[in-house]
């Protein structure tokens, strides 16, 4: 009769450390998670991803500074802005790590800011230019631009405004065609559009004012 008790109480200890085993292990699964993959989310390897890198993209901290070092849109003088940045709120969350930027496929796209060419080539069928920007700190501060095909190779150093490729006729994400930019340093993504500072931010196309009382060139007023 004992030996049944012991038995009994043996069983039950076992059983109760199994358990606790199987729910601490259960607790160390991770959950499923999305990479970004454009808008959105989804598979790694789109617009935001790091051509030629494995690392999943971190959440962007709230107060990573970012200098207005631009000098140039990436297209066009001041193009429509389709989709703007929207950081996600956890490192897997779901996002838009970049912005869209209005661009008609064979447009040309530009360096914002003077740097060196670190990546030209392709990703997932798409083409993409990655462009290291000087005096921005280690690890440097990085653009992408995508779809692009790329004009300058890896390695060239360009001015900001200078051409680095087209932008492809397909690859785009949007309903129409655009320009993917994204920023990062490092695994952190941040907003491409702080790289601009106010006055280019705001700059809308050229216009000519209405000249009245001024004189023709090499006319006299008449006292």
């Amino acid at each position: 009769m004992r030996e049944d008790r012991s038995t009994r109480t043996w069983l039950t200890l076992l059983l109760a450390l199994m358990v606790a085993a199987v729910g601490a292990g259960g607790a160390a699964l991770p959950a499923a998670t999305a990479l970004d993959g454009g808008p959105g989310g989804g598979r790694g390897g789109g617009p935001g991803s790091d051509p030629g890198g494995s690392s999943p993209p971190a959440a962007p901290p709230a107060d990573t500074p970012v200098p207005a070092i631009g000098r140039a849109w990436p297209v066009g003088l001041r193009p429509s802005v389709i989709r703007g940045w929207e950081p996600p709120a956890t490192t897997y969350g779901r996002g838009h790590r970049g912005v869209d930027l209005t661009a008609a496929p064979g447009t040309p796209v530009r360096a914002v800011a003077p740097g060196r060419v670190s990546f030209a080539g392709r990703v997932a069928g798409r083409g993409v230019v990655s462009v290291e920007l000087n005096g921005t700190g280690d690890p440097p501060l990085r653009t992408t631009y995508e779809p692009v095909r790329a004009t300058a190779k890896r390695g060239a150093e360009v001015a900001a405004g200078e051409v680095i490729g087209v932008v492809e006729p397909t690859g785009s994400h949007c309903p129409a065609s655009c320009l993917h930019w994204g920023l990062r340093r490092a695994d952190t993504y941040l907003d491409p559009l702080s790289l601009l500072p106010p006055w280019l931010l705001s700059r809308g196309p050229s216009r000519l004012l209405p000249v009245i009382g001024v004189p023709e060139s090499g006319a006299r007023a008449v006292p």
